[in-house]
């Protein structure tokens, strides 16, 4: 019998010109943008019943492997109880069932449960569902939240009394999903978005039993490149509004027990300054980078006094040393800090006596400081864990200096012991001399000797860290021979500031050549080898995923890249797009021609050329808001025409899903299975 060969789908091609700057793109391909039109939806799914068939010998695999992630999971868990304004909040699970339950008890965890939100109740009927933005009113009798059942992260904001549990009739619609309470308990604060480009512009107050749509209006950020939000202060005194940029924040304040009165501005925007800050006694605390200070410092002023030219020194800026963020507390300063790649927690007594830190002692870790509401208190929590420790959650007597464990992650599995895996840090040297660190982990036993396979994973943009941090989920990979590696790239803050200044804008290129020298080393010290190299990310570490593919194909066996950002000219090009503009800032804005033209030269999409490429799965949402699906589409379409090998190319869309997948902890573990099931397949592990 002949095996029938399986062809994968071929779009039409339009030719689209694209013309800018005397320079002419034609995109074949530009058609796929059209949401409403029936036949993208049916390439979509074309594409879907090819990747179904291509991995159909996977299938079981995929099964066995999300009930081997599953079954690693507390599935009956409960988060740590925190108090906050007389009840203790946490969040539960049941076995069985995907979605959490938000619930309260009063004073002591011996009263009776109160329950806020039964999710897995809310959810029915919808192929996807988010809650978010749980603000408690102040006499802790009303609740607001949001919900989206669309994954397109515009939210309903709706309100419950607690009380009798009945949910209001009021629905606001097309907002963030967060709201604030006013001292009044009656007056709630909320951003709404714009519609089409989703950008939150517009914070209104809301006044309980009124009609939304007469909701006031109180403040409308109109530049294009900002996005506002609204929250209130630790101390309860203030409805703050800020707005911020890449570059630049503003705030304004208002008198929580006086709602109807007016913001008062705190400084205004000054490009490249950033800013923010907390509340304590008769100051606000700053922390800027204001007069160059690229890692920033601690400043502070009186409250009637915030505009910067009062901001007094408390905590210089320091070279080697990032300043993240502060928790304030009755007794206590507490800063958030990064030296070397690593976490610090800094604790200091308003009263002068005391300035510690936190013993960490490992260069694998990530710590950071939990959900500290209670102002009057001298515990602090904080989270830890590490590549090879599982999660922990610890309270901490900043006076006394004693710990207590509040919990320890559970790893359901009784073969799982964590001093069976090893953690490390390397350190590559980058094609301009820079040293790149790489945190690696795996289990005890492997030899170098260029077999092992290995797992490349790395961001690298907008600032943001990718911590090493513990994940029952990788231990799927770990226990078959698989070495987890995460590439701290240019682009992200792992080293500082000037570490994301590096890797953005007219030096983005430094995050491609940074990712592909690491594997390169990792190659070089006998990890692994070209045959056995896997790289993975996403968003816009898919971006880089679509990068490296054009650059150095030939280092992979593999490649994932989830819900990527690889259209990047013709997206920055169109402002109607959710989050173009705001954009600007990190890739820098095509319609100025030196912006373009970089852009141009590395643009996944607009640099896929006739070559061998690895093995390629990528994973995208038809809904997604902030990469529109056609763009990875677009992209496979052109790598399919183009490429030279017969190597794997497959495009999965969530036709139910967003830019974060799938809603609910399981089903979010199938598309887990599916990514590590692709990967094993191609090293012929099967089981």
């Amino acid at each position: 019998m002949i095996k029938e060969e399986i062809r994968p789908p071929k779009p039409k091609k339009i030719a689209k010109e694209l013309s800018i700057h005397g320079d002419t793109r034609i995109d074949n391909y530009f058609w796929l943008n059209e949401r409403e039109n029936p036949e993208v939806v049916k390439y979509l799914e074309e594409e879907n019943s090819y990747n179904d068939r291509m991995m159909a010998h996977t299938k079981q695999f995929q099964e066995n492997l999300f009930e081997e992630m599953k079954s690693r999971i507390k599935e009956d868990d409960s988060s740590v109880p925190y108090k906050s304004n007389g009840y203790w909040y946490y969040v539960r699970y049941e076995v069985g069932k995907g979605y959490p339950i938000y619930a309260r008890k009063k004073e002591t965890l011996e009263a009776k449960e109160e329950i806020l939100f039964n999710c897995n109740e809310m959810a029915e009927g919808h192929s996807y569902f988010k809650l978010s933005g749980i603000s408690v009113s102040p006499d802790n009798r009303l609740v607001s939240f949001g919900i989206d059942t669309v994954s397109r992260r515009k939210y309903t904001i709706q309100i419950k009394n607690l009380e009798t549990g009945e949910i209001l009739p009021t629905k606001i619609e097309t907002t963030t999903g967060g709201s604030t309470w006013a001292n009044d308990n009656k007056t709630l604060f909320y951003t709404r978005k714009d519609e089409e480009t989703l950008r939150s512009d517009k914070v209104y107050q809301h006044i309980l039993g009124e009609n939304p749509d007469d909701d006031i209006l109180v403040y409308h950020e109109e530049d294009e490149t900002f996005n506002t939000y609204v929250y209130k202060s630790k101390s309860k005194q203030y409805i703050i509004i800020g707005s911020s940029s890449t570059m630049s924040d503003e705030y304004r304040i208002l008198d929580a027990d006086k709602p109807r009165g007016q913001f008062q501005l705190f400084q205004e925007r000054v490009r490249g300054v950033e800013y923010g800050f907390s509340h304590f006694e008769d100051r606000f605390y700053i922390i800027t980078n204001k007069d160059g200070a690229q890692n920033f410092k601690l400043m502070k002023t009186s409250v009637d006094k915030t505009t910067s030219e009062h901001w007094e020194e408390v905590i210089p800026h320091r070279e080697e040393v990032l300043l993240e963020d502060m928790d304030i507390f009755k007794n206590y300063l507490v800063l958030s800090e990064r030296y070397n790649g690593l976490n610090r927690i800094r604790i200091m007594s308003w009263d002068n006596q005391e300035d510690y830190y936190l013993p960490f002692d490992n260069e694998t870790y990530t710590a950071y400081t939990g959900n500290n509401p209670d102002f009057d208190t001298n515990i602090l929590r904080y989270g830890y864990n590490s590549l090879t420790t599982p999660a922990s959650v610890i309270d901490f007597n900043m006076e006394t200096k004693e710990s207590e464990v509040k919990k320890e992650q559970q790893v359901q599995d009784p073969n799982f012991h964590k001093e069976n895996y090893l953690s490390e840090r390397i350190w590559a040297t980058a094609e301009d001399g820079t040293q790149i660190p790489i945190s690696l982990v795996y289990k005890k036993g492997i030899q170098r000797d260029g077999s092992n396979p290995v797992l490349q994973y790395a961001y690298g943009s907008y600032g943001h860290t990718t911590d090493p941090s513990f994940s029952t989920s990788r231990l799927s990979l770990l226990d078959r021979g698989f070495i987890f590696a995460i590439a701290h790239v240019r682009g992200g803050e792992y080293l500082g500031r000037n570490w994301y200044e590096d890797g953005k804008m007219l030096t983005k290129k430094n995050t491609f050549t940074d990712f592909i020298d690491c594997s390169k080393y990792l190659i070089e010290q006998k990890y692994t080898s070209a045959k056995h190299l896997y790289a993975m990310g996403g968003s816009a570490g898919g971006m880089l995923m679509g990068g490296i593919l054009n650059m150095a194909p030939q280092l992979y066996n593999g490649v994932i890249a989830a819900v990527p950002f690889v259209d990047v000219v013709t997206t920055m090009l169109d402002d109607s797009i959710p989050l173009t503009t705001g954009e600007y800032d990190e890739w820098g804005n095509p319609n100025e021609k030196e912006y373009y033209e970089y852009m141009k030269s590395y643009s996944p999409y607009d640099n896929v050329v006739a070559q061998e490429y690895p093995h390629i799965l990528v994973t995208t949402g038809f809904h997604d808001s902030q990469v529109q699906y056609w763009e990875p589409a677009k992209w496979v379409a052109k790598l399919r025409e183009l490429k030279t090998d017969h190597h794997k190319l497959l495009l999965h869309t969530n036709m139910d899903a967003g830019h974060g997948g799938a809603s609910g902890r399981f089903e979010a573990l199938k598309e887990v299975a599916e990514d590590y099931a692709f990967i094993l397949d191609l090293e012929g592990i099967s089981n």
